[in-house]
């Protein structure tokens, strides 16, 4: 059962991954190899920061860290579990903040996009918001910055030091379509993470029952 999970995982991971080749317009391209029916033209290329605005995130010093507060401090690592947080009452600027909704984007570590599906929380340094003009669909423009990071990936011949910074980011060039082709290829994505997301889950509860069944076998 585990293995047949894994599979599908496995395969809808790599669907993704092709799809976001073939659904983004290749270096030096203006159209992308596969569109839904009745939409036509060239994409229009911007350089990311006329399009996009990357807020800092603040850096904390220890003692501003606490174990319980008003605020949850939101860091790297949370993104993959909730089992670690730090607080804070600190009062700031709303830009320093980030709601249920908005589109994040780790630079440290592991980097690359996410939409925050939780409470408002502080943001730590290592995350920058990433907030979008009328030309960009939030949907898309996730996915056009995860195309971005499986291109910086298969260009780095395997190095684990890969360094990302905000004038990079602002000064890249990047293709887009019209807001109708935007959302529809948001859709599209949206729906095939939401089947991954799924499949990841049924993964981990699969494998807690292996484990709790293994424990009470070996008692």
């Amino acid at each position: 059962m585990i293995e047949l999970h894994q599979r599908k995982h496995n395969k809808l991971v790599t669907l993704k991954q092709a799809m976001l080749q073939k659904m983004f317009p290749q270096e030096g391209a203006t159209t992308p190899e596969v569109r839904f029916k009745g939409v036509s033209g060239h994409w229009k290329k911007y350089k990311l920061g006329d399009i996009t605005n990357f807020i800092n995130g603040r850096a904390y010093s220890q003692n501003e860290l606490l174990d319980r507060g008003k605020y949850k401090v939101l860091r790297v690592g949370n993104f993959y579990t909730n089992s670690s947080w730090y607080f804070s009452d600190l009062q700031l600027g709303e830009k320093y903040y980030a709601n249920k909704g908005d589109l994040l984007y780790t630079w440290s570590a592991s980097f690359g996009p996410h939409i925050w599906e939780g409470d408002k929380v502080i943001y730590h340094y290592h995350i920058w918001k990433v907030e979008l003009t009328a030309k960009l669909r939030k949907e898309f423009a996730l996915q056009l910055l995860e195309n971005d990071k499986e291109r910086i990936l298969s260009n780095s011949s395997g190095s684990t030091m890969i360094h990302i910074t905000k004038e990079g980011m602002e000064l890249k060039e990047v293709t887009i379509p019209q807001p109708e082709e935007q959302q529809k290829i948001g859709n599209y994505f949206r729906n095939l993470d939401k089947l991954i997301a799924q499949h990841t889950t049924q993964l981990q509860k699969l494998k807690q029952i292996k484990s709790a069944c293994l424990e009470k076998m070996f008692v």
